[in-house]
């Protein structure tokens, strides 16, 4: 859990910024703790994230709300209404333009191409909206960590699609994700194929950034989204491993 500073920080906003939004509505002020303070979790993190997006877009605040929630269809047309006004003062907003026609897509907000390319792959074979929409907001985490890396990362990641294991388990995990109730057997197997890729990477000498913050994170965003990670990350460290966000067996393990 983060600090309002730390909060800030991640997201590339000031403390101001976040007090503000919480005063308008625009990201949900939390609870103090028995100290006085408030803490956060990595779902406010992508949400700070996609208000600040948008915003620096030139998405005035009073508007931002409704376009975090609205669907595809409702989301394009209120791009296109913005667009609108700002294709009168070309010279000036030319910028923001330019952003603006990117949030067209849901998914570019705060991504790369080359991972919206990415996203949409994972559509094609077979993974559900609710895996996709946790990856995206994953890579969202990432993407304002590592700007600069993560396009570099993107190739690796295709050719990972590539492998019947990593289709196999991203339709397993959207069966699990989908489901009313916990299926053992099938969480028994995404352990297990996420153990057997986990161990490649780590015998191919894959490096993974030792940024504690971004991995928490991560583990933090997927047991927001579902519980059931929590179980699925107990697994892996039943096998060995810590996480799937840390390539890497665990210390008893690994000697």
């Amino acid at each position: 859990m983060l600090t309002i500073g730390r909060l800030a920080s991640y997201a590339g906003v000031t403390v101001r910024a976040v007090r503000h939004y919480h005063q308008i509505g625009l990201l949900p002020e939390p609870e103090r703790d028995s100290s006085g303070y408030r803490s956060y979790g990595a779902t406010a993190v992508v949400s700070l994230i996609r208000i600040r997006t948008l915003a620096d877009a030139g998405v005035p605040l009073s508007q931002i709300s409704s376009l975090l929630d609205a669907d595809e269809a409702t989301f394009a047309a209120a791009v296109q209404r913005i667009d609108d006004r700002l294709s009168s003062e070309i010279t000036r907003l030319e910028t923001s333009r330019k952003q603006i026609a990117q949030l067209a897509a849901g998914d570019s907000m705060a991504l790369p191409p080359e991972v919206v390319a990415y996203l949409r792959r994972l559509r094609e074979i077979g993974a559900s909206d609710r895996i996709v929409d946790g990856e995206r907001d994953g890579w969202i985490l990432m993407a304002a960590r590592w700007p600069d890396e993560v396009r570099k990362w993107m190739p690796a990641k295709f050719a990972e699609l590539e492998d019947p294991r990593m289709v196999r388990l991203y339709r397993i995990l959207s069966e699990v994700h989908d489901a009313a109730t916990v299926d053992e057997a099938l969480l028994e197997e995404v352990a297990d194929i996420m153990v057997a890729l986990l161990q490649e990477a780590y015998e191919a000498g894959v490096v993974v950034s030792e940024d504690d913050l971004s991995h928490h994170l991560l583990d933090s965003l997927a047991d927001e989204a579902d519980p059931r990670a929590a179980t699925l990350r107990a697994l892996l460290r039943k096998r060995g491993w810590a996480s799937w966000t840390r390539q890497h067996p665990l210390p008893d393990r690994a000697s």
